[in-house]
């Protein structure tokens, strides 16, 4: 048996009963619930207001009933109607985000995964000494702008979808940037970015082992085009700032991507000592999460970032992966979520996948 994540008190409200998958409606909500209903779990959508209208659409991934509150901040205010309906809230990007951190690791209700991740993703700081101390390579940090000596992108705390980030080709484009919270200076490194899903099960004892369980690659996104895009950013930026465009990096969507084989032993490697060490840290990663990273045209991965939920980059493979498809054919990241629930809870482990 391994780490218990979860207090029994927590997990009552599971006891003789099939579970609720919950999630937010939105981010990779439709690729949740729809995963959720062919394992056979009843699912419920959290919306903030009126329930979207754009689930009638999708008949497949349509949550069985809606929970409405006026604000997501509202959210703790009703959890003892989620703890009623026997739920299980999968966190995403959006419903981190909208409720912060904090208050979501406050919630009295059992988590997918270890809720003590967030604090250590939600803090770039933090998030680095964790990336670091993994031994994965990461582009230079800088403390003060006075430090600055080359291209740089400046990032905000907290998963933003690239809301806020700026581009600075050297220090003295640094004043064109006006910060609205805590946000870190990081070398700008050229190359093309990966996004590589991972799911880690520590209740699985086949696959790729790692700690207790196994690792598994699930899919691969990007949001960024190669080398020559990454420059023409670069280089445009201070001509369009004189021209009153000022450049984001908001995600308004994904495209699909196949690694080169050859690089995927150093894939799995990062990725196995990044779930390795959070063990040490806060007890280990569960379910999916995200290696977000720069291949430099020396074949060099450089860790910039990771996600340790379920990243919207997996709603391109809802019917499978390249990589998926050679576990299970059809496997999606949230089907999987799904998978690991059903399968903790026939062998009385849900304290091990829940918190």
């Amino acid at each position: 048996m391994g780490t218990s994540l979860a207090s029994p008190a927590r997990l009552d409200c599971l006891s003789g009963r099939t579970p609720t998958i919950a999630t937010l409606c939105s981010h990779s909500s439709l690729q949740i619930f729809h995963a959720a209903r062919l394992e056979g779990f009843p699912t419920l959508g959290i919306a903030s207001g009126s329930p979207p209208r754009f689930y009638d659409a999708f008949p497949l991934a349509r949550p069985d009933r809606f929970l409405t509150v006026p604000t997501i901040k509202d959210l703790p205010a009703v959890q003892d109607r989620l703890r009623d309906a026997g739920v299980i809230i999968i966190p995403h990007g959006s419903f981190v985000e909208y409720l912060g951190a904090q208050e979501f690791n406050r919630l009295d209700v059992p988590v997918f995964g270890n809720r003590a991740v967030i604090e250590w993703e939600s803090d770039r700081r933090k998030s680095r000494e964790w990336l670091e101390s993994a031994g994965c390579p990461m582009p230079k940090r800088y403390e003060d702008a006075s430090e600055v000596d080359g291209p740089v992108i400046l990032k905000y705390y907290g998963a933003k979808g690239g809301k806020g980030y700026f581009l600075a080709k050297n220090r003295a484009a640094l004043a064109d940037f006006h910060p609205t919270g805590p946000y870190v200076i990081q070398e700008y490194v050229l190359g093309t970015r990966y996004y590589m899903h991972f799911f880690y099960s520590p209740i699985s004892d086949r696959g790729y082992r790692v700690g207790t369980g196994s690792l598994e690659l699930l899919g691969m996104d990007r949001r960024d085009e190669a080398n020559i895009d990454e420059l023409y950013k670069l280089g445009a930026q201070e001509e369009l700032l004189q021209a009153g465009i000022r450049p984001t990096f908001v995600v308004t969507g994904n495209v699909p991507v196949v690694l080169r084989e050859s690089l995927l032993p150093e894939a799995f490697d990062l990725a196995a000592r990044v779930v390795e060490r959070s063990i040490e840290l806060f007890g280990g990663m569960v379910g999916p999460f995200c290696v977000e990273g720069i291949m430099t045209e020396e074949l060099e991965f450089k860790v910039f970032e990771i996600s340790s939920r379920i990243v919207a980059g997996t709603n391109l493979f809802i019917s499978g992966s390249p990589y998926a498809d050679l576990i299970e054919p059809g496997l999606s990241t949230g089907r999987r979520i799904a998978q690991e629930i059903h399968r903790a809870r026939a062998a009385g482990r849900l304290d091990e996948v829940l918190s």
